[in-house]
């Protein structure tokens, strides 16, 4: 609603504008997002629509039939399970999907905010992107509700969010290579700014605790969730026969540059060595050998989040708006027991 004015009545666009120093046109161009304001008078306009609390009437979700859905990566094989989770919600509402790329470093471009505005969509979901507090301000004063879909951070209390149980996943996956016998067990994760990364990596090293295994530190990298990140992990990992039995990745991407790299070594995966990958996307079955990977519910995350935005954007109440998704192992060919001599030779 529009806030207050000190006589007890509304405030109008023509009071702010008058307050401002600048023309009502003015005022209209930075409520819907025109990028040709001046930063400085931006700024002032937008401290006075916050100051006021002022929300322009008739939200901007009322009417549309537009979701936008926010990648910071749509290479990463996932993203059509996303797209796909997320449009057969919205088509069942009624609704349409803008795409857009948020930037880079998992966090919108200050470009898209505009763009987003000009647009007015009902709700915005943000894929493994964190709005900073101005954007999610800016975003909310117009009536724009936000979910976020596998944060990569920790959001604030009041930014609505769907995940999954990265630890767990993390978890079950090393434990696995544990019950198979494997007691050398390397770890390549995720990007260093990424929640699910450090998630995954506690939960690799808990269950490595629990059976009491030492976490050798020069074998725990960091990668980038990409091929390469793996090739460059498994380069170090496997460079000579002191090497370990068993490698958990943060994702089936990084596993699938482990496996290519022994493969170059003259290694065998299962035999000679274990990998585990980490989403369980269409590429943990197109592999050889199939990957063992950890089972990320990623199409129904999407799901949820989009019931979610759109409850907000109707003005109906959620009950949950904050959603983690079990995750669980799916074990296929890429491992098993480690061989005698590899095992042997295992640190106890």
């Amino acid at each position: 609603m529009s806030g207050d004015a000190a006589d007890g009545g509304r405030t109008t666009l023509a009071m702010l504008a008058e307050e401002a120093g600048v023309s009502l046109s003015t005022i209209s161009k930075v409520l819907n997002g025109h990028a040709d304001v001046a930063p400085t008078t931006r700024q002032r306009i937008e401290a006075l629509l916050d100051e006021h609390d002022y929300q322009r009437r008739g939200s901007v979700s009322k009417g549309s039939t537009l979701l936008e859905l926010v990648f910071s990566d749509l290479s990463n094989p996932w993203g059509s399970e996303i797209m796909s989770g997320v449009q057969e919600v919205a088509h069942r509402a009624g609704m349409s999907l803008v795409l857009s790329p948020s930037g880079e470093h998992h966090a919108p471009a200050p470009h898209w905010l505009s763009g987003v505005l000009r647009r007015r969509p009902a709700g915005v979901l943000l894929v493994s992107t964190d709005p900073t507090p101005k954007m999610k301000d800016r975003l909310t004063s117009r009536g724009i509700p936000v979910v976020v879909i596998d944060p990569a951070g920790e959001l604030p209390p009041d930014v609505p969010s769907v995940g999954s149980t990265n630890w767990a996943g993390g978890f079950a996956a090393t434990r696995h290579l544990i019950e198979l016998g494997h007691t050398r067990i390397a770890a390549v994760s995720g990007h260093t700014h990424m929640l699910c990364s450090w998630a995954r990596l506690d939960g690799f090293r808990s269950a490595m605790a629990s059976a009491g295994l030492p976490v050798l530190e020069h074998e725990v990298l960091m990668g980038d969730f990409l091929p390469t990140g793996g090739r460059a992990a498994a380069e170090r990992l496997l460079a000579g026969a002191d090497r370990p039995t068993a490698v958990f990745a943060g994702n089936d991407l990084q596993a699938l540059g482990v496996i290519e790299v022994a493969a170059e070594r003259g290694l065998r995966v299962p035999e000679d060595l274990s990998v585990v990958g980490y989403d369980d996307t269409q590429v943990a079955t197109w592999a050889r050998p199939r990957l063992t990977s950890v089972h990320q519910p990623i199409r129904r995350m999407a799901e949820e989040a989009t019931r979610i935005v759109l409850k907000y954007a109707a003005g109906e109440p959620v009950d949950q708006p904050r959603l983690e998704l079990a995750t669980h192992l799916v074990v296929r060919d890429s491992t098993a027991a480690p061989a005698r001599a590899a095992l042997a030779a295992a640190p106890s």
